[in-house]
């Protein structure tokens, strides 16, 4: 309440003042269709001083929506109850009633409550609000009703303005993203003020790219990362050390490609502003979907890539099913020869842990294990070597690209054939109309029917016939990419780390089921077996 009362105050007159704002940004600074808070102050005494009221309190709301937050999560509401039910003041003012709330079925019973304690409800805009009969309870009624509406709509345009906008290749403002700064536009937005664009700032996205390279080619995941980062000095721009989920979020944010989101909307590629390329993000967002919790009995990727076995993650018992996790035994001294004592195996949880029978070995010998799986990726890698890009093109445009590219290019003739010919018809009928052609209007009619059926169903076989080739071309792109990097991967196998080859292997095994006596079932990545299947064919 206001210490700087007069010392006597007519009965009737004592003022409580609500200023509220939906945003931050409307403090200060006028809106489309709202006042700021001073300007609403500044009204408000100005009202109350030709009345000859006085003001006793002044309550502000700071960036709290009438429309989605309720009366009785809203602290001031709460206090204005309170304050009338001690009769402290006698008139609720404020600068228009939807100051009070936007909420249809809620506001108008607090102006109801607040008129039934003997407080009379003013706007400095609208007047008095009174319910003294059935008319002005529904008249009540549809303001905040109508005041509610529009506040959906807002929320629509603005929503839909977001959309379009993202659509577009612009930036729709928020906090600045971390790899980018922000640069003034020339563009000036409904407030005339100047909106900014997003560039690439190179120390930033420097830092993006080690992040999306350890995660990419070593397999690190965000709390592994961020350690990394941290041990190496690295600082966020905060100048404080990463923290996990900071790099969690950034590993999934697909502005890094170059393309901006809103909601469920995409923008285009916008090649200014990439950092990423699309293939490492498609292959950490893979990484990433195969470690979450969701995938846990069926992810195949190693859910880390620390230690000295390629296949922790995606090694399984072909007895039970259970996954088999690393077990170390041994003191690790080494012998007299400089042998390691220390013995690591794959073992059957259901086994050691007894949570079921299961027929099988308790454990598998590491090295004999991933003797075996080097043997196959080697394998894979000679025949990857013996065949080349040329052969794998030509084949696919001799076998299957070229008889559907000769397909749609027959239709879009038939197309515009077929579109020519109901032109003709549609001229025919105005002749026809005049007595100058042989045929009657009715006959035209029937053939034009004929003719635009035809039409329409040729446009629709030719698109989806350019679906298919749009499909198959894709599926080349990724199938020549894949085969570029099982080239990479053969490169790098030999003489890389363990972290590196057990990433490599997660790319290109799915699953390894074994079973008594080393007996090995492998199940490659679908695209890696497709891409085998079809070197087979060629060669």
């Amino acid at each position: 309440m206001r210490q700087d009362l007069p010392a006597y105050i007519e009965p009737g007159t004592r003022v409580l003042c609500l200023y509220r704002v939906s945003t931050a940004k409307q403090l200060y600074h006028d809106s489309n269709n709202e006042a700021d808070i001073p300007m609403q102050r500044l009204r408000c005494r100005e009202y109350a001083e030709s009345r000859g009221w006085t003001i006793v309190c002044e309550l502000q709301e700071e960036g709290i929506s009438g429309h989605k937050v309720r009366a009785e999560n809203r602290d001031k509401i709460q206090m204005i109850k309170e304050y009338a039910q001690q009769k402290k003041f006698d008139i609720f003012l404020v600068f228009m009633f939807d100051r009070i709330g936007r909420i249809a079925d809620e506001t108008p019973f607090v102006v109801e409550w607040l008129v039934n304690h003997q407080i009379r409800v003013w706007s400095a805009e609208e007047g008095e609000q009174r319910i003294d009969s059935h008319t002005d309870r529904l008249l009540n009624y549809i303001r905040f009703w109508q005041a509610d509406g529009e506040s959906q709509k807002t929320s629509i345009r603005t929503a839909n303005s977001m959309h379009i906008l993202t659509e577009q290749g612009y930036y729709t403002g928020g906090t600045c993203p971390y790899g980018y700064s922000l640069v003034k536009s020339g563009r000036m937005n409904k407030r005339k003020q100047e909106v900014h664009d997003l560039a690439v700032c190179e120390e930033e996205a420097a830092v993006l790219r080690l992040m999306f390279h350890l995660a990419c080619t070593y397999g690190y995941g965000a709390q592994r990362i961020a350690n990394y980062l941290n041990g190496q000095g690295y600082k966020n721009r905060a100048g404080e050390n990463w923290h996990p989920a900071t790099i969690q979020s950034i590993l999934r944010n697909v502005l890094y490609t170059g393309v901006l989101r809103s909601g469920d909307t995409y923008s285009p590629v916008q090649e200014d502003l990439c950092i990423i390329d699309r293939k490492t993000f498609g292959i950490v967002q893979e990484m990433l979907a195969s470690r979450s919790r969701k995938y846990q009995e069926t992810r195949s990727a190693p859910i880390n890539t620390r230690g000295s076995s390629l296949l922790s993650g995606n090694i399984f018992c072909g007895h039970c099913g259970s996954r088999l996790c690393i077990t170390t035994s041994g003191q690790g001294r080494p012998r007299a020869d400089g042998t390691d004592t220390r013995r690591t195996r794959y073992c059957c949880q259901t086994k050691t842990r007894k949570h079921g029978l299961c027929d099988g070995q308790t454990g598998y010998t590491v090295h004999k294990v991933d003797k075996i799986i080097d043997s196959l990726l080697h394998e894979i890698f000679t025949k990857v070597n013996s065949i080349k890009r040329e052969e794998i093109l030509r084949e696919w445009n001799r076998a299957d690209l070229l008889a559907k590219k000769n397909h749609v290019k027959k239709l879009r003739l038939d197309c515009v054939k077929a579109e020519n010919e109901l032109e003709k018809l549609r001229e025919e009928i105005v002749r026809s109309l005049t007595g100058e052609s042989v045929f009657s209007p009715e006959m035209l009619k029937s053939a034009i029917l004929a003719q635009e059926q035809k039409w329409q169903s040729l446009c629709q076989a030719l698109k989806t016939a350019e679906d298919d080739l749009n499909g198959s071309e894709d599926y080349v792109s990724n199938f020549t990419g894949k085969y570029t990097d099982l080239l990479q991967w053969a490169d790098l196998y030999d003489d890389a780390d363990m972290a590196v080859k057990k990433t490599i292997v997660s790319h290109i095994v799915d699953r390894v089921d074994i079973f008594r006596g080393y007996e090995i079932r492998v199940r490659l990545n679908i695209s890696i077996e497709q891409f085998l299947n079809t070197i087979e064919r060629i060669s």
